[in-house]
């Protein structure tokens, strides 16, 4: 008898086409973003980087406090209201660009605003996915997840960059916007019954942020995990904080160019996510990790090594290298999170991890920003990609590199 496969799975499959369909949308408002704050309000290096910053802080201030909550209610719904305050906020961002009042301060209050409601979204979203599908199936779904998201990276990049050129920032904002009310309402209409969680299991707010807290430390292939994605995150943070400045004012290229690039690198990323699963089942799942990890460190010397004359060239081969290998360690290493640790305990675990993991990125953007405007763009960049070398042996010297599948869960 075939193994059951998750394309017969009606509500994961809403869950896939909802998120799979606001990925593609946020392509359009990334872009647009990036080159409002870049050609219409000059942004500075320092700016920029405030700019990537503002998105993330939000995970640093209160990401522990969240974890506790969504253990604490059904996942679906703040899944829910999660995309539909984006959906606004993106077009409260286009309405203003189009009556031409639209600020950086503006941008910094929204993007936080948006931020928040990315951190709910995410912590659930992540510990949705155990709920909604069966555990030995949540690598497919990972990867499914991961491949059509990817696939989105490819195609949306291209399309923006030309729809930026033909419409204007605000109507690529607006279609963004749309994108996230249809997620909304496809997961609305998901029919997997999901438990309340019960009442008498809860306790003080501080004890339950110490239990996520304990669940990764007690752990070591858990910390490894976070302080190898801290730690890239760290410095990709400051290195994407200057990317476009970079390749716009110094490489000289435009929406089209940089959309391009984007998209045809992002293929790399289609490959990383349809072979993650191979990959782990052939040289194991910790193996899988340890070399996705170095890919994606090893990527960002495209930028480095980048001229004006081969700027596309270094800078595809960077986007492509970089998402396959981000795919495979994020996909593998994600399932090994999620599999490791009760369903009960799902959303602590995410928020802590992403309280460790994300709560580097606006310090890195920060960094970034700041060492733009002290020691010039292109050392700022070189130094993140040096920096970002510092990722792997995290995981390399640790119990994750000799693991060959996923091992049964730890006990509550």
């Amino acid at each position: 008898m075939a193994a059951p496969t998750l394309w017969r799975h009606p509500n994961f499959l809403k869950l896939w086409i909802g998120q799979s369909v606001s990925q593609f949308g946020n392509q359009f408002t990334g872009l647009a973003l990036q080159f409002l704050a870049l050609k219409t309000l000059l942004a500075s290096p320092s700016q920029m980087g405030l700019l990537g910053a503002m998105g993330t802080f939000p995970f640093l201030l209160i990401g522990l406090l969240v974890g506790v909550w969504v253990d604490r209610h059904r996942r679906r719904p703040i899944l829910i209201a999660g995309d539909l305050g984006r959906g606004f906020i993106v077009v409260a961002i286009a309405t203003l660009t189009l009556l031409g009042i639209v600020r950086m301060e503006y941008l910094y209050v929204l993007g936080f605003a948006t931020g928040i409601l990315t951190v709910f979204f995410d912590v659930s979203y992540q510990a949705y996915l155990p709920a909604l599908v069966p555990r030995g199936q949540i690598v497919e779904g990972n990867s499914k997840l991961e491949a059509t998201n990817t696939t989105a990276q490819v195609t949306g990049p291209v399309l923006a960059g030309f729809a930026l050129k033909a419409v204007g920032y605000a109507f690529a904002m607006v279609a963004d916007g749309l994108t996230f009310f249809f997620s909304a309402g496809l997961m609305a209409r998901i029919r997997t019954p999901e438990a309340v969680p019960a009442t008498s299991e809860r306790r003080a707010v501080t004890t339950e942020i110490r239990e996520g807290l304990h669940v990764v430390f007690r752990d070591r292939r858990l910390w490894s995990i976070a302080g190898c994605t801290g730690t890239a995150n760290l410095f990709s943070g400051a290195l994407f904080a200057l990317f476009t400045l970079y390749a716009v004012r110094v490489l000289g290229l435009d929406e089209v160019g940089i959309g391009t690039i984007g998209g045809i690198g992002g293929i790399g990323g289609i490959l990383g996510a349809v072979t993650a699963n191979r990959l782990a089942n052939r040289i194991g799942i910790g193996r899988a990790i340890v070399v996705g990890i170095l890919a994606g460190s090893l990527s960002s010397f495209g930028v480095v090594l980048a001229t004006p004359q081969f700027a596309f060239v270094f800078l595809t081969a960077m986007v492509f290298v970089g998402a396959l290998g981000t795919l495979w360690y994020n996909i593998n290493q994600v399932s090994l999170r999620q599999s490791l640790v009760p369903v009960r305990i799902q959303g602590r675990l995410n928020a802590t991890m992403r309280f460790l993991v994300w709560g580097t990125i606006p310090i890195g953007s920060l960094l970034g920003g700041a060492l733009g405007e002290v020691i010039g763009v292109y050392p700022a960049i070189v130094l993140a990609a040096v920096g970002g070398l510092l990722a792997a042996p995290w995981v390399f010297f640790s119990p994750v590199r000799s693991l060959k599948t996923i091992p049964p869960p730890t006990s509550d």
